[in-house]
């Protein structure tokens, strides 16, 4: 596609306050009568409770989670105030602990991290906020950990292939963090968070009616923390940052039905890594790894009824990233953009309620100091979705995409999902396929830069087949689910090593389509027990995750655990506090590349929150890693020599932060 076309996309995206998609501003604001039909099978349900009638933004239906034939897994409000007390700067703590979600550290020198949903690389999951891209196509590890969690309302969770949905960056499945949504009076929080690592955070969030049509919200947040080197090796474990964010919402509904929803978010942070001053790497060398980051993003939902079936929608937004890295003594200097435009007609016929669209989405990045890495993927597609409600206890969702990729020509992607619920039970069955257009952001070339890395030629895209089926019980206080799934995933791209110099050392990589295909094969398991003002709950993950192995056979992928297993205990009576305890394990990795070990140690995190709540103050306490698990503990975290790939220490497969304490005041107006 030509750059007129992008540059179009992008005054649509700026300019469209009113033009952009707003299924997720309407499935905010479902009808009584819309309500009544989405959640008819629950209303003979005398046990029902809240979390029955959630409904979900992530797909296109607009029905409630527990009648939606794709899987989709919610973490509400109240469990979103819980974490953020944990970790009131960024949704980390928040994601790590739904099931089958694993955070996992890419760059030990800047903290940076990703989100692997069902053992699949971290690079295939789509992060969405109230279903757009505003972090990017492909957002980048380190933007996990500059978003705050103040001003989410929920968060939803889909796994597995969901290409049909958002395209080409959702092969392995979608976070949406759906915004808090503005009542009926002025109203707002203040949150002041210090730690014994000597961090603060400082958040708040202000919501008001302007008029009954018009109402706004501002979320603003200050945060910083000081580098910490716990084994005093000179190197950096907890790396330095300062962050400034804001984001003002406005939201808008007509009385004929039209809605309008937009957003605009502003971020600058500083972040320090690497070696201390004075202190070298193992060469003699020092190697400060810094990276400075300013973000701006603006989106837009609307949503226009034509007639009494029949509703026109739109969305837009537009992202622009600059980074300014600092690996050793190389300055990387880049810029990376996300634009998004789409158009959509939602429509019922019979028992069929169906979504037809185009979109257009556009991923760049530019880089002043290695432009023979500078890509533009623009990709026009066009989109359908049907929901049929076969039976009253029967319904499937079907949905497909056709994107036209300018690098990776024409890629189809479907979806076929499955609900039966008899009874107190809820069956469901899903496949997908999907694709992944390959940039060089690996996770070790975001930790290491682009200065050793060849210029990428011939790669083919990264295809993946998922598919799942789950049973669920819900019953009174008892909730159980179990599940199992697995993917199939061909062309996956990693690094390889060689040698700039014949018979020398390795010192350079490429990036290529691995041989034979990545199998990850897995179960979950999920209890929850409700008991007055208790709430019990207990998860166990299973991934089997292969690949061909280059000395023959097949191994399993590093840094994914076989055994990964939760536990949570909380008390909560509102208006007075909670009380909880919760226990993480998480079983042995295998590690390539590591001169120090092959398998990881298996570990514990254990930790426990308290709060207080008097009136509008509420005062609270987080003790985190108890056991004071930290992998430097084990093993240096610096490597004796550097790696191909520029990299200085191993990776992450523990906890680098050993014991902390967080504590401080919640504010209400």
């Amino acid at each position: 596609m030509s750059g007129l076309l992008r540059l179009s996309a992008i005054g649509f995206a700026i300019s469209s306050v009113s033009l952009s998609n707003a299924w997720a501003e309407e499935e905010h604001q479902l009808s009584d009568a819309t309500r009544q039909d989405h959640h008819a099978d629950d209303e003979h349900d005398e046990h029902s409770e809240a979390a029955d009638v959630v409904v979900v933004t992530a797909t296109r239906s607009g029905r409630a989670v527990n009648n939606e034939p794709v899987r989709v897994e919610v973490v509400t409000a109240e469990e979103i105030e819980e974490k953020a007390l944990m970790r009131p700067g960024n949704i980390s703590m928040l994601v790590a602990e739904i099931g089958g979600v694993r955070i996992q550290t890419t760059s030990p020198a800047l903290g940076a991290a990703n989100i692997r949903l069902q053992g699949l690389y971290g690079r295939y999951t789509q992060l969405l906020s109230d279903g757009m891209p505003l972090y990017g196509g492909q957002a980048a590890s380190i933007g996990l950990l500059q978003i705050p969690p103040t001003d989410l309302g929920q968060v939803e969770v889909i796994k597995g292939a969901a290409s049909s949905f958002y395209g080409g960056s959702a092969l392995g499945g979608v976070i949406n963090l759906v915004s808090r949504r503005p009542g009926d009076e002025a109203s707002g929080d203040l949150l002041v968070n210090l730690t014994t690592e000597n961090g603060q955070d400082v958040t708040g969030y202000f919501e008001t009616p302007v008029t009954d049509d018009l109402s706004v919200s501002l979320t603003a947040g200050a945060h910083r923390q000081s580098a910490q080197d716990f084994d005093d090796d000179g190197w950096i474990d907890m790396p330095f940052h300062e962050r400034v964010s804001v984001r003002p919402r406005l939201f808008w509904e007509g009385a004929s039905g039209a809605s309008l929803y937009t957003t605009i978010g502003f971020m600058t942070e500083q972040r320090e890594g690497g070696t201390l001053a004075g202190a070298t790497v193992p060469d003699g060398t020092a190697f400060p790894q810094n990276q400075d980051t300013t973000r701006i993003d603006i989106g837009s939902i609307a949503s226009a009824p034509l007639t009494d079936t029949l509703t026109l929608k739109f969305r837009g937004s537009a992202m622009v990233q600059d980074h300014e890295h600092l690996f050793g003594t190389v300055l990387e200097d880049d810029r990376h953009e996300s634009y998004l435009a789409e158009a959509s007609l939602t429509g019922d016929l019979w028992d069929i309620g169906w979504v037809i669209g185009a979109a257009y989405q556009a991923d760049v990045f530019s880089s002043d100091t290695f432009s023979e890495f500078n890509y533009t993927y623009d990709v026009p597609g066009i989109f359908a979705q049907a929901d049929y409600d076969i039976t009253d206890l029967l319904s499937v969702s079907l949905s497909g995409r056709v994107d036209d990729h300018s690098e990776f020509g024409t890629q189809f992607s479907p979806r076929v999902s499955v609900l039966y619920k008899p009874g107190d039970f809820t069956i469901r069955g899903a496949y997908g396929r999907g694709y992944f257009a390959p940039t060089p952001f690996v996770e070790d070339i975001e930790a290491a830069g682009l200065s050793r890395l060849s210029p990428l030629e011939n790669l083919d895209e990264e295809v993946a087949e998922t598919a799942s089926f789950d049973v669920g019980y819900r019953r009174g206080p008892i909730e159980a689910n179990v599940s199992v799934f697995g993917s199939n995933v061909e062309g996956v791209t990693e690094l390889q090593s060689f040698a700039s110099m014949p018979g020398g050392e390795l010192d350079r990589v490429r990036l290529v389509n691995a041989e034979g295909e990545t199998r990850i094969r897995g179960s979950e398991l999920l209890l929850r027990y409700v008991w007055n003002d208790i709430k019990l709950t207990g998860s166990y993950l299973f991934v089997d995750a292969t690949e061909d192995d280059p000395l023959g056979g097949r191994r399993e992928i590093e840094l994914t655990p076989k055994h990964s297993a939760g536990f949570v205990a909380m008390w909560e009576q509102h208006g007075k506090g909670r009380l909880g305890f919760e226990a993480y394990y998480t079983g042995e990795q295998s590690l390539y590349g590591n001169p120090y070990r092959e398998q990881s140690e298996p570990y514990w995190h254990l930790g426990l929150l308290g709060e207080i709540t008097m009136g509008r103050m509420s005062y609270f306490i987080n003790l985190e890693n108890l056991l004071n698990v930290r992998q430097t503990k084990e093993d240096p975290l610096v490597l004796p020599m550097r790696a191909p790939d520029g990299q200085w220490t191993t990776n992450i497969w523990s906890r680098n932060d050993g014991f902390v304490v967080n504590g401080g005041a919640r504010i209400r107006f």
